[in-house]
């Protein structure tokens, strides 16, 4: 019986922990070899352009390559090399404004009344329990961040895999831990990339 127990508390923690798990969308050249790919470098996005960026997101950049990077070696076994790699990579944060809906149960409120009985000459009280009346519907203004990871071959300059999703943020600047998060939940996709 304690076992049964502990099993089903097992299996509680684990639905709740998938249900919390934003969706991760993945895209892969299906003619692309990908156990050629041995080393990476970066796409320099300090090109055109880079005397507009806000300097908050060089930490950004920074902490999503460690990310990145991290995720590469230990799940696929790549170097970074900045001489002829064989995968280039990119990255896009977008956060926007959003409002999602939710809502909340409504119940009604107990009561009690009161009623005379001529019968016996007393009076009787009555509970009524609250009863369920349905949901109340809002909007709530959220904002939700959009992490995609590319991959383009640096022979054929072609988009070999790209990885993205999608989560509720709590600022216009991603956070270090939301950054690992949604790095480590694509790269737990990349294993469909290896032949």
């Amino acid at each position: 019986m304690r076992n049964r127990e502990l099993w089903s508390g097992y299996l509680l923690i684990v639905f709740l922990l998938a249900s919390c798990v934003s969706a991760v969308h993945v895209k892969k050249d299906d003619k692309a070899d990908f156990s050629q790919y041995k080393t990476f470098a970066w796409i320099d996005k300090g090109g055109e352009g880079k005397h507009d960026r806000n300097r908050s997101n060089d930490l950004t950049e920074q902490k999503m390559r460690e990310a990145v990077s991290k995720e590469l070696e230990k799940s696929a076994g790549w170097k970074e090399s900045k001489s002829h790699p064989d995968v280039l990579l990119s990255y896009d944060v977008l956060v926007e404004r959003s409002v999602q809906q939710r809502s909340d149960p409504v119940y009604s409120q107990p009561f009690s009344r009161t009623f005379y009985n001529p019968y016996s000459r007393r009076l009787i009280n009555v509970y009524y329990p609250s009863q369920f009346m349905g949901y109340d519907s809002y909007n709530v203004p959220a904002r939700e961040g959009t992490v995609t990871i590319t991959m383009i071959d640096a022979k054929t300059d072609r988009a070999v895999w790209q990885g993205w999703t999608t989560d509720e943020v709590n600022s216009k600047n991603l956070t270090n831990k939301e950054i690992q998060n949604s790095v480590r939940a694509i790269f737990r996709k990349f294993d469909i990339a290896k032949n």
